[in-house]
């Protein structure tokens, strides 16, 4: 049978796809790059030329379910309508693409996973940020929010968020989130300058 040749961006989202519904269906831990290898019916050479290892492998599987939410969040925020706030409550509510495989993304929590969990984190934050910047420039602009620094808001924002209510980098009572979480909204409008009671949504 002749050797079917495949350009390398193809071939690379095949070994992604791939290895992400083994990650999903066996685990990370089990599954191995000879089962990606044997899936795909591709040589050792092949699979080792897009990725040096499985930890490797890994992290693009997570960096490209960050991409995919992140591109879901741009689509809608093209149909949005209103005002700024209010592009920022859809974002800030709508479902997320990570949400379908927070099992895959569950496996970042292992101790062992800790270096490659701060990475995805820090990919997911930068990413978000970019989109909740602009809508603050938005609003600036609209007389809304109040701030010279709209990105880097929104980075602090994320930061804030994402790091201080993960219990894979701090294993906090449920109590402890709760009182982090109510102070959410009260905080992020201090740093915009927003009106009181405005992102009352996030704790929702």
């Amino acid at each position: 049978m002749a050797r079917i040749s495949k350009k390398p961006e193809i071939r690379k989202q095949e070994i992604l796809e791939a290895a992400l519904e083994l990650f999903q269906t066996k685990g990370y831990e089990k599954t191995t790059m000879r089962d990606v290898m044997d899936k795909l019916e591709i040589a050792k050479g092949t699979i080792y030329h897009y990725f040096n290892s499985k930890d490797a492998l890994f992290e693009a599987v997570v960096e490209n379910i960050v991409e995919e939410d992140i591109a879901q969040k741009q689509a809608l925020l093209l149909e949005a309508t209103g005002d700024a706030l209010e592009k920022i409550r859809i974002l800030a509510t709508a479902d997320s693409a990570s949400e379908s495989h927070a099992d895959i993304l569950e496996q970042l929590h292992s101790p062992g996973n800790m270096g490659m969990h701060t990475r995805q984190l820090a990919v997911a934050i930068s990413g978000h940020a970019r989109l909740y910047g602009e809508l603050i420039q938005q609003g600036c602009e609209e007389g809304i929010f109040q701030t010279e620094h709209p990105l880097e808001c929104a980075e602090f924002i994320l930061a804030g968020m994402q790091f201080l209510t993960d219990v894979g980098v701090y294993p906090w009572e449920q109590e402890e989130l709760m009182r982090r979480a109510m102070a959410f909204p009260a905080i992020v409008e201090s740093m915009l300058n927003a009106p009181e009671g405005s992102f009352s949504f996030l704790i929702g």
